[in-house]
């Protein structure tokens, strides 16, 4: 169906707000970008695409429910593993290994927050970062105090932490470009996401234990 065909009441059915979003971030894993096209997600989801202005007002709107979806769940994951009872060391090492799953799950995410934080108002970009951004601020600010205060890290710079961590950690998987120049691979595999969930969380916790 053309963009301009206005959708009917039986497009518009349960869940096809939800197959759209879940359509928009296979399309942006799969092909290493942080955008898409209508035609290719009407084409994937099989939905009419005036089903984005339904739901969504645009595409612009579409991304940043897309955003909403996936740092909302981060940041209830983050919450739930606060409130658990567990050492600091044995939750770093479980926050670091759930990271590096997210973006192994939404290698565009960080990529996606960044653009449109840089292309919104003021507004928006403020929402953005109360929503999200500060409360997992928060939590690594609290994350390293109680390790500090327990004797098992290093007084480390929180927003500091913050940034190595996420780097370390998206990079890995929005590089698929050296990957398959240098490594002769572009496949985001289970068991390269394996290999490298390991790898990270033995040189953070190596920098921030105090032993």
């Amino acid at each position: 169906m053309s963009q301009d065909t206005k959708p009917t009441e039986s497009d518009a059915t349960a869940g096809a707000r939800d197959l759209l979003l879940q359509t928009a971030s296979d399309i942006m894993r799969e092909g290493d970008i942080v955008d898409i096209s209508l035609s290719e997600l009407s084409l994937r989801s099989g939905l009419n695409s005036a089903l984005v202005k339904y739901y969504f007002g645009n595409k612009a709107g579409l991304m940043r429910a897309l955003l909403d979806r996936d740092m909302a769940d981060i940041v209830k994951a983050v919450d739930a593993l606060m409130a658990k009872d567990m050492a600091p060391e044995q939750r770093l090492r479980r926050h670091i290994g759930a990271v590096v799953d997210t973006y192994f799950k939404t290698p565009y995410l960080n990529r996606l927050l960044m653009r449109l934080v840089r292309e919104s108002d003021p507004e928006e970009a403020h929402r953005i970062a109360d929503s999200y951004l500060t409360p997992l601020s928060r939590a690594y600010d609290k994350l390293i105090k109680d390790g500090v205060k327990e004797g098992v890290f290093r007084a480390v710079d929180p927003q500091l932490f913050y940034f190595t961590t996420t780097g370390a950690c998206d990079r890995f998987f929005s590089s698929r470009l050296v990957l398959k120049h240098c490594y002769d691979t572009e496949a985001l595999t289970e068991e390269l996401r394996d290999r490298y969930r390991e790898h990270c969380i033995d040189f953070i916790m190596a920098g921030i234990l105090a032993r």
